[in-house]
C-alpha cells in the first residue's frame, strides 16, 4: 500500500489543536487520587490523635523491616545514573539527535535548584546539625567526632540521593518524551517494560501511585515551610504564633500558588525561581561575610571532604548492630529518603520540560552537581554558623533547635547585626521556596491526572487549581493531627509504591538504552552493500560536490530544488517500495518557521520500528569566511536527512536525484541492519509509536 499523505504528520493527529485545547482530564487517576487523599485529610481532621498513632506504628514497622529496601533503592539509583553519565550512551540526547538546550545554563541550573529544594532544606538545615551533635546515631554525643559527622550527616540528607532520583526519573520521562514522541509521564517511560498495557489500567495505577505520592511529598514541604514563615511573619508583624496562622499562611500561599500556575512556566514560575536564587544568595553572603567567615569557610571545605569520602559507606549505612538504629533511621535517612521518593516524579518531570535537548551525560551531571553544592553552601553555613554557637557554650540555643526547629532557624538569624533587615530576608527567600515549590507541584499533578498526548501541552487551569486546593487541604489536616511529625510519618508510608516504580523505571530506561546502542552497533555490523559502492558515480559529481561546498543557497534556492528533484526521488522510491510489496507512504508537512514544507517517506515493519527518512529544509548560519558584502543575509538553509531520532547531520542540497534514491538505499539498509541485530540479540527494535517528523528549526 502506498500513500501520499499531505498536511499530516504520520500516526498523528494535527499539532495545531493541541497547542490551544488542553487535554482531556484522566478520570479514574483523577477520582481515585483525590478520593484517597480527601478520605485521609477528612481522617486527619476529624480524629487527629488516632491518625497519629495509626501512622507512628505503621512506620515502626516500615523502618523495622523495609528500611533497608529504601537504602538498596537509593544506592542503586544513585549507581545507576552515575553509569548512564559515564557510558556511551550518556552522549544520546532527551531529543532528537539535531535538538538544543531551551534555557541557558544559568536559568536551567536555576529550575533545577529552586525546583528541587524547598523551605524544608531552611528548616532542617539547623535543627539536624545540631541534633546529630547533641545526640549522633553511635558514639557519645558532645565530642569532637559528633561535631566533625554532625552537618556532613546534613549533607548527605540533602545531597547526591535525593538529585540522584530526580535524574533518573526526569531523564527517563525526558527521553521518551522528546526523543520518542511518547506523552511526557512516568507511565510512558515503563513501555519497553510493559508495552501497550502502559495505555489502560497498570498505567492508570502507576500515575494514581505517582500522584498520590507526589501530593503527599508537596503537602509535607509546605506544612513543614508554614510552620517555619510563621515564627517569621509572627515576628516581624507581631502576630501570634500557633495553628491559625499557619492556617491563614496556607490560604494566602495557596492564592498566590494558583495566580502563578495558571500563568504557566516560563511566566511566574521563571521569575520567582530566578529571584529565588538571588534572595537565597544574598542572605547566604550576608550571614558569611557578618558571620565567623574564617571557620564557615574551613568548615565547609573539611565537610565536603568528609562527604565525599564516606559517601559509599553513608550511603549503605543501617545501623543493623546498633541499638535504637532502626527508629534513628526511621527519623532520618528513611524520611529524607521517602521524602525524595515522593519528590521524584513532579520534580522529574518538571527538570524533563525544561531539559529538552540536553545530553543524558550533561542532565545527570548538571543534576548531582550544581544543585548539590548549593545544598551544600546552604547546609553548611547555617548549620555551621549553628554549630559554632553551641561549641562556644549556648545550650539554650541547642535545647531551642532540637524543640522547635522553626524557632531555632530564627534564633540563628537574630544574633546577626541587622537582624530585623535579616528576618525579613529570610522569610522572603522562605516564602520563594514554598511558592516554586507549591507552583510546579500543582501544574505537574495536573499533568499527572491528564491523559497528555503531546510533551508541550499541561492540563488544563481549573485542574491546578483543584490539586493546588486539595494539597492545601491535605497540608492542614496534617498541621491539625500533629504538625511536622505528623507530615514525616505520611510521607515515609505513601513513599513506599513510588519506590517500587523506580526499580521499574531503572529496567524499563535500561532495555530503551541497549536499544539505542543496538542501533548504532547495527550500522557498523551491516554496512551497505549495492548503494553507492556498486553503482555508477555521476561524471559531473566531483564538481558538484566542490561546488555544493563553496555555495549557501538562500530559501527559496532550497524549496525549487525540494520541487523539482527531492520530491520526485522520494516518490520514485515509493513507488518502487510499493511494487515490491512493501508498506510505503510518503507524507508532506508544513513547516511554519521555514516555510518550504518538508517530506517524509515512512516504511511500515510490522512488530519493528518502521523506517523513516525525511527531507527537510534547516536554517543555519553563513561562516564568517563564506560572507560576502553583496549578500542581503547572514542565514543559509540546507536539505538535512531525519531519521526518527533526529538530524543525520548531512545536506543533500545540489546532489541529483538518483543519488537521492541511493541515500535512501543506504539509510534503508541500515535500519534492516539494526533491526537483524536487535533480533539477534533478542533486543526490542520497536518500543514507541511513530515518532512525528522534525518540524520547524531544530530546537
Amino acid at each position: 500500500m502506498s500513500t501520499i499523505i499531505t498536511d499530516k504528520e504520520p500516526g498523528t493527529a494535527s499539532a495545531e489543536p493541541l497547542k490551544d485545547s488542553p487535554p482531556k482530564v484522566n478520570w479514574r487517576v483523577f477520582i481515585i487520587a483525590a478520593s484517597v487523599i480527601i478520605a485521609f485529610s477528612i481522617w486527619a481532621m476529624l480524629v487527629p490523635s488516632n491518625a497519629q498513632a495509626t501512622m507512628k506504628t505503621v512506620v515502626g514497622w516500615i523502618a523495622q523491616n523495609l528500611g533497608w529496601f529504601y537504602v538498596l533503592t537509593v544506592t542503586v539509583v544513585i549507581g545507576f545514573v552515575l553509569w548512564v553519565a559515564l557510558s556511551k550512551v550518556g552522549s544520546v540526547r532527551m531529543g532528537p539527535d539535531h535538538s538544543r538546550p531551551q534555557y541557558k545554563l544559568f536559568t536551567w541550573v536555576a529550575y533545577l535548584f529552586a525546583a528541587g529544594v524547598g523551605i524544608d532544606m531552611l528548616f532542617y538545615s539547623v535543627t539536624e546539625p545540631i541534633t546529630q551533635y547533641m545526640k549522633p546515631p553511635e558514639g557519645a554525643g558532645q565530642t569532637a567526632e559528633a561535631a566533625h559527622e554532625a552537618v556532613v550527616w546534613t549533607m548527605f540528607h540533602y545531597g547526591v540521593a535525593g538529585w540522584a532520583m530526580y535524574a533518573l526519573l526526569g531523564m527517563a520521562m525526558g527521553y521518551f518524551a522528546y526523543r520518542w514522541g511518547m506523552p511526557l509521564s512516568i507511565r510512558a517511560a515503563l513501555y519497553p517494560l510493559l508495552g501497550k498495557r502502559v495505555r489502560g489500567g497498570i498505567g492508570d495505577t502507576i500515575d494514581i501511585i505517582t500522584l498520590v505520592g507526589t501530593v503527599f511529598g508537596v503537602a509535607t514541604a509546605m506544612g513543614i515551610g508554614v510552620v517555619l514563615l510563621n515564627v517569621g511573619i509572627a515576628i516581624m508583624f507581631g502576630l501570634e504564633q500557633g495553628l491559625a496562622l499557619q492556617i491563614a499562611l496556607v490560604v494566602v500561599a495557596v492564592v498566590l500558588t494558583i495566580a502563578a500556575c495558571t500563568s504557566g512556566v516560563d511566566k511566574a514560575i521563571r521569575w520567582i525561581a530566578e529571584l529565588n536564587i538571588w534572595s537565597a544568595a544574598a542572605l547566604l553572603l550576608y550571614i558569611l561575610v557578618t558571620g565567623q567567615t574564617s571557620f564557615l569557610l574551613n568548615s565547609l571545605v573539611e565537610n565536603i571532604g568528609r562527604f565525599v569520602f564516606t559517601l559509599p559507606e553513608r550511603t549503605l549505612q543501617t545501623f543493623a548492630y546498633q541499638d535504637g538504629g532502626s527508629e534513628w533511621m526511621g527519623g532520618w535517612t528513611l524520611f529524607f529518603w521517602a521524602f525524595w521518593l515522593a519528590w521524584g516524579p513532579f520534580v522529574g518531570l518538571f527538570l524533563a520540560r525544561i531539559s529538552r535537548g540536553r545530553t543524558l551525560r550533561e542532565f545527570v551531571i548538571a543534576a548531582i552537581t550544581f544543585p548539590v553544592l548549593c545544598d551544600f553552601l546552604v547546609v553548611s553555613i547555617f548549620g555551621n554558623s549553628a554549630m559554632y554557637e553551641v561549641l562556644n557554650g549556648n545550650t539554650e540555643f541547642a535545647q531551642l533547635a532540637m524543640d522547635s526547629p522553626q524557632e531555632g532557624w530564627y534564633a540563628l538569624l537574630g544574633m546577626f547585626p541587622g537582624a530585623p533587615l535579616l528576618i525579613g530576608l529570610g522569610t522572603l527567600s522562605g516564602m520563594l521556596f514554598y511558592l516554586t515549590s507549591a507552583n510546579s507541584g500543582a501544574m505537574m499533578m495536573s499533568n499527572f491526572s491528564s491523559n497528555i498526548t503531546n510533551s508541550t501541552q499541561d492540563g488544563a487551569k481549573w485542574l491546578r487549581i483543584f490539586w493546588a486546593l486539595v494539597t492545601a487541604l491535605l497540608t492542614i489536616a496534617m498541621l491539625v493531627a500533629g504538625g511536622v511529625t505528623t507530615m514525616e510519618y505520611a510521607t515515609l508510608i505513601f513513599a513506599l509504591p513510588v519506590t517500587i516504580i523506580a526499580w521499574l523505571v531503572m529496567a524499563s530506561f535500561t532495555k530503551a538504552l541497549r536499544m539505542e546502542r543496538a542501533e548504532r552497533e547495527g550500522r557498523l555490523l551491516r554496512r551497505s552493500s549495492t548503494a553507492v559502492q556498486g553503482s555508477e558515480v555521476p561524471a559531473r559529481s566531483w564538481g558538484q560536490r566542490l561546488a555544493k561546498i563553496r555555495s549557501y543557497p538562500p530559501k527559496n534556492e532550497v524549496a525549487a530544488f525540494m520541487e523539482v528533484t527531492a520530491q520526485p526521488a522520494l516518490a520514485e522510491a515509493l513507488g518502487e517500495f510499493t511494487k515490491q510489496g512493501l508498506d510505503a507512504n510518503l507524507h508532506s508537512i508544513p513547516n511554519e518557521h521555514t516555510g518550504v514544507p518538508s517530506h517524509a517517506l515512512v516504511v511500515t515493519i510490522p512488530d519493528h520500528r518502521d523506517f523513516h527518512y525525511q527531507l527537510q529544509a534547516v536554517e543555519a548560519s553563513v561562516p564568517k569566511f563564506g560572507r560576502h558584502k553583496n549578500r542581503e543575509t547572514d542565514l543559509y538553509y540546507r536539505l538535512e536527512v531525519f531519521a526518527q531520532t533526529g538530524s543525520e547531520g548531512y545536506d543533500l542540497m545540489g546532489v541529483t536525484q538518483h543519488q537521492i534514491m541511493e541515500d535512501i538505499l543506504v539509510r534503508y539498509e541500515d535500519h534492516l541492519g539494526f533491526l537483524t541485530y536487535t533480533s539477534d540479540y533478542d533486543l526490542p527494535s520497536l518500543l514507541t509509536p511513530p515518532v512525528p517528523p522534525a518540524t520547524g528549526s531544530p530546537a
